[in-house]
């Protein structure tokens, strides 16, 4: 618990003065009665550790800072029903809280501990549930002004400064990742053991949740992609229902949470074991872009530099295998090169699949620091066209790792999924495909 009260405090002293309140997530209804799987608010769970629903925190800064929590209480009949709950006086014990109450006192208090504050720390436009609710609140203390009340004279957005702070990783957030990606890399090579031409991309799909499942991860980081054929030319492919045919690549884009922090891989390999000479090409041009990507990824480069890189290899290889006419620069300075490759080559990685944080400052890419966390994906998609060679008709291809910046460059954390042609091939051929 001692990297969540650092957090709180470290938040306390960058906010100098205020109240902050942050909520978090609500249950969410399927259909009917029933619910989509809880999954906890991230702002919410990096400063508290608290997974329960119907919580909120709730800062105050200044002389005299508290930390405090507002929480379901104990219920024995509905503990039978969904399971434990904490209550606040065990929350405020194990959460080291200076102070918890029940969820049903916080408009009441709220009011009172927003009076007399200069700022306000929150989300707005976050969840409108929650603005009207902040809104009542801010209103029952104006409407108190002939007694001396005071409301908060501004609101910040409490997400800049949480960003900031997400960006860069403690060793326990760290270690969350590393096991999330050791156990994502494990999912991956099961994978390919079991594709195999006539099965299904659902059933692959299968074993993947199974080795997240029995790995202890709690659930996918987002819905996988396992794309067979023409469908991994589709970015965010989701059916996940055709059959996988002899002679294709299956790409595969899954990760699994880990006490909250996601893994992001994606994996392309050949659904009988070997590539083709066309798939081959293919795949090695995007593989030497994610290795350019790759050394540019250091303290002090910037964020845009391996995107660069990653589009400079694309586009030479693009001209290699004549699917752009031209010099390598005149495709780039164009962007012909988008035609096959529409997407960013990578993104922030931690609570969120797609993490918190900024990519520019003042209009610049932001230079990387050591502790930051990002994914390194190229990919190179080839929709069946008269003006491709037809050996490459509807092959697609992207390759995906994490990257943690260190000082000295970067480490990859999910290097344990094979990723060479040689690397692929030989697993497969090993766990008996063909």
């Amino acid at each position: 618990m001692q990297a969540f009260v650092d957090r709180r405090a470290r938040l306390l002293k960058r906010m100098a003065h205020g109240i902050a309140v942050i909520p978090t997530a609500p249950e969410r209804v399927r259909n009917r009665d029933s619910h989509h799987p809880y999954r906890h608010d991230s702002y919410f769970y990096y400063l508290s550790g608290f997974t329960e629903p119907d919580a909120c925190l709730v800062l105050t800064a200044g002389e005299k800072p508290q930390t405090l929590l507002f929480c379901r209480e104990k219920n024995p009949d509905r503990e039978v029903w969904d399971g434990f709950r904490h209550g606040p006086d065990a929350a405020r014990e194990m959460f080291r809280f200076d102070a918890a109450w029940p969820i049903s006192d916080l408009d009441e208090k709220l009011a009172e501990l927003l009076a007399g504050q200069p700022v306000l720390h929150y989300a707005l436009g976050h969840d409108a549930g929650w603005d009207q609710r902040i809104a009542a609140a801010l209103n029952r203390v104006r409407a108190n002004a002939r007694d001396g009340a005071r409301a908060p004279a501004a609101i910040h957005d409490i997400r800049v400064t949480l960003d900031e702070m997400r960006l860069i990783k403690d060793e326990h957030e760290i270690a969350d990742m590393r096991r999330a990606a050791a156990i994502s890399a494990a999912a991956h090579r099961r994978a390919m053991r079991a594709a195999a031409p006539g099965r299904a991309e659902y059933e692959i799909e299968a074993e993947l949740t199974h080795e997240f499942r029995r790995s202890g991860a709690q659930a996918p980081a987002y819905a996988p992609i396992v794309a067979g054929g023409a469908n991994a030319c589709v970015l965010h492919y989701a059916a996940n229902s055709q059959p996988l045919r002899d002679g294709d690549l299956l790409l595969i884009d899954a990760g699994c949470e880990v006490d909250s922090y996601a893994a992001d891989i994606t994996r392309t390999f050949p659904v009988n074991g070997r590539f083709t000479p066309a798939q081959r090409d293919v795949y090695q041009l995007v593989l030497a872009a994610q290795r350019a990507a790759i050394a540019e990824i250091a303290p002090g480069k910037a964020w845009d530099a391996a995107h660069e890189a990653a589009v400079r290899a694309l586009a030479q290889g693009m001209r290699d295998l004549k699917l752009l006419d031209g010099s390598v620069d005149g495709i780039i300075e164009s962007g012909a090169y988008r035609r096959f490759y529409m997407h960013r080559t990578g993104h922030w990685l931690g609570l969120d699949v797609h993490d918190a944080g900024e990519y520019k400052r003042d209009g610049v890419w932001r230079p990387l620091a050591p502790g930051m966390t990002l994914t390194v994906e190229p990919g190179c998609y080839i929709r069946a066209a008269d003006d491709v060679p037809p050996a490459l008709w509807n092959i697609g291809v992207r390759i995906e790792d994490d990257a943690l910046v260190t000082p000295s460059g970067c480490e990859i954390l999910t290097e344990a999924a094979p990723k060479s042609v040689d690397a692929i091939e030989d697993w497969m051929v090993r766990a008996g495909a063909k």
